[in-house]
C-alpha cells in the first residue's frame, strides 16, 4: 500500500494560483499519471484556488490551505478557505451560474472540477469559509511498484 500526504498554506493572491497547481501536480507525479490525468488535476486545483481568491476572500487577503493525500492509486485534494462562504451551494454548482457577472466570470468552476475529477464535495458556511474536496483515481498507477 502506497501512502503519502502534504499540506500547503498560501495567501489568497492571484499569483499563487499557478504555484498551487504546480505543487499539487508535482505531488501527484508520484502516481505516474498520464499527461491528461495531470492536466485534469492542475485544472481542477486552479479552479478551486481561483474560487477561494475571487469569491471567498473577494477584495481581502486570507489564507488558502491545500491538503493532498495519496492512498494507493487515489489522490485526495482538499482546498479550504476561511472566507465569506457560499450562500447556496446547489446554485453555485449550476453550470454558468456566477455571483460575479461584473467580472465576466464563466460560472463553470465547479462544473470543470466535477468533470475532471472522480469525486467532488463542497461544504460551506457563511462567514466561516468553504471546503472543496476532490478525488482523482489514477488508472496508470500500479500499487505493486
Amino acid at each position: 500500500m502506497f501512502n503519502n500526504n502534504m499540506k500547503l498554506e498560501i495567501p489568497s493572491k492571484s499569483q499563487n494560483e499557478a504555484f498551487a497547481r504546480v505543487v499539487v501536480a508535482s505531488f501527484a507525479s508520484q502516481l505516474d499519471p498520464t499527461i491528461e490525468e495531470l492536466a485534469d488535476v492542475k485544472t481542477a486545483v486552479s479552479e478551486a484556488v481561483t474560487n477561494s481568491i475571487i469569491h471567498g476572500y473577494e477584495n481581502t487577503t486570507g489564507t488558502i490551505i491545500i491538503e493532498c493525500k495519496i492512498e494507493d492509486a487515489q489522490l485526495e485534494i482538499v482546498v479550504k478557505d476561511e472566507g465569506k462562504g457560499i450562500d447556496d451551494i446547489n446554485k453555485a454548482m449550476e453550470p454558468l451560474y456566477t455571483s460575479k457577472p461584473e467580472l465576466e466570470r464563466s460560472g463553470m468552476g465547479f462544473t470543470v472540477m466535477e468533470s475532471f475529477m472522480d469525486e467532488l464535495e463542497v461544504e460551506s458556511e457563511i462567514g466561516k469559509g468553504t471546503r472543496v474536496k476532490m478525488v482523482k483515481k489514477f488508472r496508470s498507477f500500479s500499487a505493486e511498484e
